[in-house]
């Protein structure tokens, strides 16, 4: 068999129902659909479909959607995704599954990875598929969520969670952060970092990132911390003091710190850890390099601390990390 015939892409069946919010149903094909390997192949092939026949799905807008699929498409789907809809009916007011639904859903394959965007979380929770699990939705449902679905540990505070197989999100961006942390988990950051370029979004949102923070927004006629984070970006590999960077602004460490956080929404330091996870992940998939040579170009100055950090973000070591995206590029 050649290389050819054993190439196939992760397919993402894409489950839209009725009431679907169109921009949220639009995510999953603008980020899954752009990513290539080294010859050009498209490294996943997205499918739409519904719980019905081909044929119309209404919106929550003045249009209907024509779905090309029916619910066959997805028995064989890697992965499948869940986008908000507001008419959900027993399964928004009951916890309970139509058995239109329920028809559609046994068919997915065991094993295959499940996702959801803002209220398809519901979905997902009257299968029985987050009994047990953290999960999130959007924060105005999160409430509501709970309430109906007591067996799932509803984190209201995130953009996203990963747990594995089945993964969540809240509402709208928060579900390009999530298809990007998809992308970013199957081949890795630089693949994933190209696919936000050309779509024009921030590369990484961290899954613990507060999804609403009731902050007020900041003076534009006030210096920013921009020029202090490109400074940063541009030595990860150096110690870099609180105080040098809040130098570069021609602040107090105190005004700094209050302005870094109304901007970015988390501290200095939490954003320069981040961005050196980030450096040490790029590495690990790109280069031969030791984990100390990697740790000290990271900022991490020794293996042992970033071995404690990468841990802490990833839920997993440099060592299985690097053996793990290496597993998955080959297995393109």
């Amino acid at each position: 068999m050649t290389a050819d015939e054993e190439f196939r892409p992760h397919r993402v069946a894409v489950l839209a129902l009725d009431g679907l919010l169109p921009f949220e149903l639009g995510i999953p094909h603008r980020i899954f659909g752009r990513p290539t390997d080294g010859r050009g192949r498209l490294l996943y092939d997205v499918v739409t479909c519904s719980v019905r026949p081909p044929g119309p799905v209404e919106t929550d807008a003045d249009f209907a959607v024509h779905v090309p699929h029916g619910p066959e498409a997805l028995a064989s789907a890697d992965t499948v995704i869940v986008p908000a809809s507001y008419e959900l009916g027993p399964v928004f007011e009951e916890g309970r599954l139509t058995d239109e639904l329920a028809a559609a859903l046994a068919r997915i394959r065991p094993g295959t990875r499940l996702a959801s965007i803002c209220t398809g979380g519901y979905v997902l929770a009257a299968a029985g598929h987050l009994d047990g699990r953290p999960a999130t939705t959007h924060w105005a449902d999160a409430e509501r969520f709970q309430r109906l679905f007591p067996k799932v540990r509803v984190d209201a505070d995130v953009l996203f969670v990963d747990d594995g197989d089945v993964l969540t999100s809240a509402g709208v961006a928060a579900g390009i952060d999530l298809c990007l942390h998809m992308v970013r988990r199957d081949f890795g950051t630089a693949v994933a970092n190209d696919v936000a370029r050309r779509t024009v979004v921030p590369p990484h949102r961290d899954g613990g990132q507060a999804q609403y923070i009731e902050r007020p927004v900041p003076d534009p006629g006030l210096s920013t911390t921009t020029a202090a984070r490109a400074w940063a970006l541009g030595r990860l590999h150096e110690p870099i003091q609180l105080r040098d960077m809040a130098g570069q602004e021609s602040m107090s460490v105190r005004t700094f710190t209050r302005r870094f956080r109304e901007e970015v929404g988390v501290s200095p330091g939490q954003w320069l850890t981040r961005q050196r996870v980030e450096r040490a992940r790029h590495l690990l998939e790109s280069t031969e390099l030791s984990m100390d040579q990697v740790a000290r170009e990271a900022g991490f100055g020794t293996a042992q601390s970033m071995r404690q950090h990468l841990q802490q973000a990833l839920g997993v070591t440099p060592t299985a990390y690097r053996r793990t995206f290496r597993a998955a590029v080959h297995a393109v």
